[in-house]
């Protein structure tokens, strides 16, 4: 059986990219939603659907776990989904989410001033301050950054531009935050310009760099889960809606040429 991941669009092939990189005995399945990109102005309940239906098309192409690598569609549509839909549907199968992961790095840093730059959705939703609250660690004073702009550029390839949209926000907005947490998978492909930009001045936290030790440490803890996953790292891509430069855009997310169905 495969691990799944589902985003919206395609962001979170960088985050397969590096648990596979770290987990390459298993096999992988991707399903963007590029058909309804972004997801980041859209209503919870839309969201909601939306993901559902990516989850259940993981589970017909055997994934046994699925990671909403999504912010926008991750932490209360991952609960959600994990609380009402597995248990009557698939009680066998998991989903986890992104959010909560980040949380957890984020306290290993032990800041008290935290920039999150985000969707306009994931923003308003408050996802990262109520598990803020929920994991106790209320201590942390959370800017909150809605920059809707960056995922259309990223989408379209343009990294120089969406890094220097990024950076502009950062300086105007976070204050003296120590960490800076890329709360989109789509801005993992900006850590590098940021980080070249701010120096040691700010830790810039980026969820490719997360999720794989995470994952790790989950199925070394659940062997039960562990034990039913097979493969030798092969990866499948499907999109809901493609466009020929996408297939540029996978082989840089990716490395190499890719080419989705």
């Amino acid at each position: 059986m495969k691990i799944g991941f589902f985003d919206s669009g395609l962001g979170g092939l960088t985050i397969m990219k590096a648990v596979a990189a770290m987990l390459p005995q298993f096999d992988y399945a991707y399903y963007g939603d590029t058909a309804n990109l972004p997801y980041g102005d859209k209503p919870e309940e839309e969201i909601y659907r939306l993901t559902l239906e990516g989850v259940k098309y993981l589970f017909e192409q055997d994934c046994l776990l699925v990671i909403i690598a999504c912010n926008t569609a991750s932490a209360e549509t991952a609960r959600r989904i994990q609380n009402e839909f597995l248990s009557d549907n698939y009680p066998e199968r998991k989903v986890l989410g992104i959010v909560v992961p980040t949380i957890e790095m984020m306290k290993y840093t032990t800041p008290t001033t935290v920039a999150l730059i985000a969707t306009k959705r994931t923003v308003e939703s408050n996802k990262y301050l109520n598990e803020l609250e929920t994991s106790n660690n209320v201590m942390v004073s959370l800017t909150q950054i809605a920059a809707p702009e960056l995922v259309p550029l990223i989408e379209m390839g343009e990294i120089e531009a969406a890094s220097s949209q990024a950076i502009n926000r950062i300086e105007a907005e976070a204050g003296e935050s120590e960490v800076v947490v890329l709360g989109c998978s789509h801005y993992t492909q900006i850590k590098t310009a940021l980080r070249e930009h701010f120096g040691e001045s700010i830790i810039i936290l980026s969820q490719d760099e997360i999720i794989p030790d995470k994952l790790s440490n989950y199925l070394d803890r659940h062997q039960e889960i562990s034990e039913k996953l097979t493969g030798e790292g092969a990866r499948t891509v499907h999109l809901t809606e493609h466009r020929p430069d996408y297939d540029h855009q996978m082989g840089v997310f990716l490395g190499g040429v890719f080419m989705a169905d």
